[in-house]
């Protein structure tokens, strides 16, 4: 039994001190690959087996782009650290009433579930993405966790990134991403697989419309209020 206990400490051990290298070398390093982009790879065809991804820092993604993201998906992005508990307390009362379920995740938890974890809804997974989420939240600056979630987040079928789906869905660089094109990509973020950013369904211009509107009350988004 000892043995046993003794394997279980140094496994844990072991797993904490290369959980937090991992975030502390993703801190400075391009993530190159998420587990999402390889699960997707082997669910997918062989005809659509080539993903786009292409990294790109913070300062060559648009404005626009990063304002849009914070007022669909996190609009206490910049106040809580890594869990709005108003919004999982919202989401819990929602998915009792038996209703499509509602998630209450905020951009630092879909972080850390994109970068570190696979897609499921098991306490297990739950359960990491709160550790990794606390890590990220530690080790990280809020600007950090904009820019990795931004080039690592899907965005279309086979597309990650900022700079991979303004190119898929516009043509263009995502740096020059105005207001409405930025609202357009976070629209298909509920389902990137089903929804198109470009041409626009009914469903996708009226959540566009409103996060163009959510953008214009938040205002400017400092992701640097010390400098």
């Amino acid at each position: 039994m000892k043995r046993i206990f003794r394997f279980i400490a140094k496994l844990f051990i072991w797993s904490i001190i290369l959980s937090v290298g991992l975030v502390v070398l993703f801190k400075y390093v391009p993530v190159p690959v998420t587990p999402l982009m390889v699960i997707r790879y082997f669910e997918n065809t062989e005809a659509s087996k080539m993903w786009k991804h292409d990294w790109v820092p913070i300062e060559e993604i648009s404005k626009n782009m990063q304002l849009a993201v914070v007022c669909s998906e996190d609009q206490k992005f910049l106040q809580h650290s890594g869990f709005d508990i108003e919004a999982i307390e919202k989401a819990y009362e929602h998915n009792k009433k038996g209703q499509r379920i509602k998630g209450g995740s905020t951009i630092s938890q879909q972080t850390a579930k994109n970068v570190f974890l696979w897609p499921d809804r098991s306490w297990l997974r739950k359960g990491l993405e709160t550790y990794f989420t606390f890590l990220i939240e530690t080790i990280w600056s809020k600007e950090r966790i904009l820019e990795v979630y931004l080039n690592s987040i899907e965005m279309g079928p086979g597309v990650y990134g900022v700079e991979a789906a303004s190119q898929h869905w516009f043509k263009k660089s995502g740096a020059n991403l105005t207001a409405y094109e930025a609202a357009a990509i976070v629209s298909v973020l509920p389902n990137p697989r089903k929804y198109r950013a470009n041409p626009a369904s009914t469903y996708i211009q009226k959540r566009k419309e409103w996060i163009v509107k959510q953008m214009r009350f938040y205002g400017k988004l400092d992701l640097n209020p010390q400098k």
